[in-house]
């Protein structure tokens, strides 16, 4: 009996020993050899804390290896919230631009389309009036080819030129050699044109003077140039005093030898070369103004 409650005694002792005071702690390095001592279901329960302790070392690592991730994951966001912000300012400030840009552009086009159609809708003005002027100079072609039908061709011809009428009379149906007087067949073929003229009231009127290039001085005329605005002038006055045309349509000149239509080394070229050319042009008082409304 006295052994009985001993050996009862040593095992409470071995209990308490064991379930109070743990052999080591979660992560110290495990005992070499198991004490004889230890019963089995104490040897279980370190068991089962040993499993424990991996578990919770294991779990620690985990969140420890979160908390790194959790962190770098921050770290990226705030660089992407960063890269956001960056992006969403240049890309406002570039929309902004273009806006800007864009109705600036839109401004310039609208412009240069009103432009445009001003350009269009005066280039179309000049066309009718240049069309309404040529119309002008093939009937006062026409009108002054009848008129003169009488003439010689070898005394007078009537052509278009660069969108005028040339009215050419000859030396000998105008003037005697060396003179500025006009003879009597060529007061007539001015009058027939004074006529014309004077019921077509919106032409303008150029008298030139032309003679060949035989040298002439005399008392009255220093040379062929001289001579050659005399002649123009004569024919002014005339169609001014005898036949009322308005001055202002009027304009003589003198080119002397230096027009030639022909050459002069020969008689019927120098013939052919002493002329006075009357040249109508329809009036462009409404063309020069189109030109300065719309430069």
């Amino acid at each position: 009996m006295k052994l009985s409650n001993s050996l009862v005694l040593a095992i409470s002792i071995a209990l308490i020993t064991f379930s109070c005071k743990p052999i080591y702690k979660c992560g110290e390095a495990k005992p070499a050899k198991k004490s004889i001592l230890m019963p089995k279901i104490v040897q279980n329960v370190i068991n089962e804390r040993d499993s424990l302790c991996t578990t919770l070392s294991d779990r620690n690592n985990e969140v420890y290896s979160l908390k790194e991730d959790t962190s770098n994951l921050k770290s990226n966001i705030k660089k992407l919230e960063k890269q956001y912000n960056d992006l969403f300012n240049d890309n406002t400030s570039q929309s902004d631009q273009f806006r800007t840009a864009l109705k600036n552009k839109s401004n310039e086009l609208a412009a240069k389309e009103k432009l445009l159609t001003e350009r269009e809708t005066a280039l179309n003005e000049l066309k009718r009036v240049i069309a309404r002027q040529d119309s002008i100079t093939k009937r006062l072609n026409g009108i002054l080819r009848d008129a003169l039908l009488s003439f010689k061709s070898d005394e007078l011809s009537v052509e278009i030129k660069d969108g005028k009428v040339y009215v050419s009379l000859s030396d000998k149906l105008l003037f005697k050699s060396g003179s500025a007087a006009i003879e009597a067949k060529g007061i007539d073929a001015i009058k027939v044109l004074a006529d014309v003229l004077n019921k077509n009231k919106d032409i303008d009127i150029l008298v030139e003077g032309h003679t060949d290039s035989n040298p002439i001085k005399t008392a009255l005329y220093s040379d062929n140039w001289d001579l050659s605005v005399a002649r123009a002038i004569s024919i002014v006055r005339i169609l001014t005093n005898e036949y009322k045309i308005t001055p202002t349509r009027l304009t003589a000149s003198g080119k002397g030898e230096f027009s030639p239509r022909a050459t002069n080394a020969t008689p019927e070229g120098r013939a052919y070369n002493r002329r006075t050319e009357i040249i109508l042009s329809p009036k462009l008082d409404e063309i020069m103004q189109l030109l300065k409304t719309n430069p």
